[in-house]
Formats: structure tokens, C-alpha cells, sequence
């Protein structure tokens, strides 16, 4: 694929060439000739490569997803008590629900959500869920027998109105190099309760993959660490009507919602009083770019080529994304500090910079030396 563009030595001051490759993102694989568990129908598969995505509404019964409900409330609880522990709260509201709890320690540590979305552990109920054998059996249908999981995966601490977890109009392409423009990389979106229009469930933009092109976004939105595509580029670039692409996507417990990675995809506020938590999960070829090369690698999954993989969860958790991120954004103090409530990463970089708040301004010095080399798109 050729480069996409060359640098100037401004940061965030380049115009971004669109780079295109729809074929990725509509072309399905050759299918599975054997009938295997939580298979999507074919015409399920269909709509997944012409509109981007596709809502699978009882794909899971709900108690197959308490273990990871319990796993939640166990990253809560160790969050409440690490932050009692060190001064940072008077309480740990430990007789808050799941559904609560997080809320709380957030009032009294503005911030609270953000360090457990930073904290990016997985629990064995998280592992479990990644690996499961047929959510895998549906990214065969996507991408074909070679499956492992990309290092982008998050948990989402969607507490009630709260800027921080209202992601805005964006490609999950954006977030990534270049380089891995030339590889789908679906994303399963799995909520742990009844997603909808009030708690801040998804929108997507259907067709907004179909000509394979990443829009041009800007960064940062508000107070926040979050790249937006404005709908302007959505409209203009990927040829989409916003009157009547936009779909609303109610998901309920026991629900996935999959994703393309180049579908423009938000979510909506939460204006409930409970906290909406979800997991996005994704995959990729593992012998393709993922994007986020330099800073941690994919996890092999499966593999027709070797029938007894398995995944080697210890190697993939020894290497802290997030810290890796700030670190290359020079940002190392945030990097060691565990209750630190600032995200950098690369992709700041790779867009213009139209708003400067907390997360941007750890790469706003002269000392330059350390930024990573990210071409743009």
C-alpha cells in the first residue's frame, strides 16, 4: 500500500490523503464448508461486509456473561481499594452495586473511570470470552482461519453523563497506523446489560466502509483523549446521507453488536443513573499490520496451520499498552502513576490538533525527541 503521505515537522498541521481499499472491508473470505457453533447465517455475513455491521441480538444467554459481570465487580473492587489504600478516597462504597459503585468513586475521584479503562487487565472471565470458541467461529467467517486477537481491546466504564466515555463519530481506523489500512479487523461490541437509546448504546453509519477510505478526523474532543470524524467528512469523503444511514443500535444483555473497522460508528450519552459497562473485543489476521506495532503485538488464537494453539495470555499481558502509549508520547510520570487520568497516544499525532486539554498537553513540549514516527492518512 503505498504511503498515504510525508511528513513536514508540524505535528497535527498535515492534510490528510484518503487512502483506499474497499476491497478489505466488503470482500468476505471463502466460507467455512463445516457447520460450526454461533455461525452467522449467510445472510448475516452479507450485511456485515455491504453495511459494515451486523446486530446479533441473543447471541449469548445471560448467565454465559455473569462470570464476566463478577470479573467487573472484582476490577471495581480492587480499584476502590488500591485508591483507599494510597489517600486518594474516604469511602469504598463497597455496598454499591455494579451498577453504582464505579459512579461513586468517580465523584470523589474525578477520574476514577478513566484509571480502570486504563488499567487494562484481563481477568479470566475477560480471557474466556476473547477466546470464545464461537465468537471465533464467526471471525472464520470474517477474515478466515487465522485468527488472533488485536491489542486494542476495551472495557467501558460508561458511567452516567460523563464526557470521558462518550466516544464521538469516528473509523476505529483512526486510532491506528497506516500501515494496518489493508486489514479488517472486526470488532465485537458486547454490553453487560440492555443497551439503548438512554443509556448510551451505539450508532453506526451504514455503508460508511464501502469505499474503504479512513476520513479525515480531527482531535482532541473536548475533555477528552477521543479523535471525531465530523460529519461534514462522513457525508462529503465517504459518500453517506445522515438523514437516513444513521442507525440506532439497541443491544440487550446477551446481544453483540459487530462492527467493520472502517464503519463510522458513537455512542450515545448516558443520561440513566446506572453505569452502562461493555467490552469491545477485536481480531485480525495475525500475520498483518495491526497498527499499533512498537507498542504491543496481537495474540495468536487460532490457527489452521497448528490445531493445538493456544492463546499465551501471559506473553500478551506482560506488556502495558497504555503505558506504552504515554511513554512514546513522553509522558512517562503518567506512565508509572496508577491513578494518573490522562491517555496519550499516537494517534494525536496523526491528526490535527484543534483542541488542547489535559491529554494533549504532555506533547506540547519543545523536547521532541522521543515522538514516534506516525505517518499520517
Amino acid at each position: 500500500m503505498a504511503d498515504a503521505g510525508s511528513k513536514d515537522g508540524a505535528p497535527g498541521k498535515e492534510a490528510a490523503t484518503p487512502v483506499c481499499c474497499p476491497e478489505v472491508y466488503t470482500v468476505p473470505p471463502p466460507q467455512p464448508t463445516e457447520k460450526k457453533p454461533g455461525q452467522l447465517s449467510q445472510e448475516q455475513v452479507r450485511q456485515f461486509f455491504e453495511e459494515g455491521y451486523v446486530l446479533v441480538k441473543d447471541y449469548f444467554k445471560p448467565e454465559e456473561l455473569q462470570p464476566v459481570r463478577d470479573a467487573v465487580e472484582g476490577l471495581v473492587d480492587d480499584l476502590a481499594q488500591r485508591m483507599y489504600k494510597a489517600g486518594r478516597i474516604k469511602d469504598t462504597h463497597k455496598d454499591a452495586g455494579l451498577f453504582q459503585r464505579l459512579t461513586l468513586l468517580n465523584q470523589e475521584y474525578p477520574g476514577a473511570a478513566v484509571v480502570l479503562h486504563k488499567k487494562g487487565k484481563l481477568p479470566q472471565a475477560f480471557r474466556d470470552l476473547w477466546s470464545n470458541e464461537r465468537l471465533l467461529n464467526v471471525m472464520e467467517q470474517f477474515i478466515g482461519p487465522e485468527i488472533a486477537g488485536h491489542p486494542i481491546w476495551n472495557l467501558r466504564t460508561k458511567t452516567p453523563r460523563n464526557e470521558e466515555v462518550t466516544v464521538p463519530w469516528h473509523q476505529d481506523n483512526a486510532y491506528l497506523g497506516v500501515q494496518s489500512l489493508g486489514t479488517l479487523q472486526p470488532t465485537a461490541w458486547i454490553p453487560l446489560l440492555d443497551a439503548n437509546t438512554d443509556n448510551g448504546c451505539m450508532q453506526v453509519v451504514r455503508g460508511g466502509h464501502r469505499k474503504g477510505i479512513t476520513g479525515k478526523h480531527v482531535c482532541c474532543v473536548g475533555g477528552t483523549w477521543y479523535v471525531e470524524l465530523p460529519e461534514d467528512e462522513i457525508q462529503n469523503t465517504l459518500g453517506c446521507d445522515l438523514k437516513n444511514d444513521i442507525v440506532t443500535c439497541e443491544v440487550p444483555y446477551g446481544g453483540v453488536l459487530f462492527l467493520n473497522n472502517a464503519i463510522p460508528h458513537r455512542s450515545l450519552e448516558n443520561n440513566t443513573d446506572q453505569i452502562r459497562w461493555s467490552l469491545d473485543l477485536r481480531w485480525q489476521h495475525p500475520d498483518k499490520p495491526c497498527g499499533f506495532e512498537g507498542i504491543k503485538d496481537v495474540i495468536p488464537m487460532r490457527s489452521a496451520k497448528y490445531p493445538d494453539l493456544k492463546p499465551d495470555w501471559e506473553k500478551f499481558e506482560s506488556v502495558d499498552r497504555t503505558g506504552n502509549q504515554q511513554r512514546q508520547m513522553n509522558n512517562k510520570a503518567g506512565a508509572e502513576d496508577e491513578f494518573d487520568t490522562t491517555i496519550q497516544g499516537p494517534w494525536m499525532l496523526r491528526w490535527e490538533i484543534v483542541n488542547h486539554n489535559k491529554h494533549t498537553r504532555s506533547i506540547l513540549g519543545e523536547d521532541r525527541s522521543e515522538k514516534p514516527v506516525w505517518t499520517k492518512a
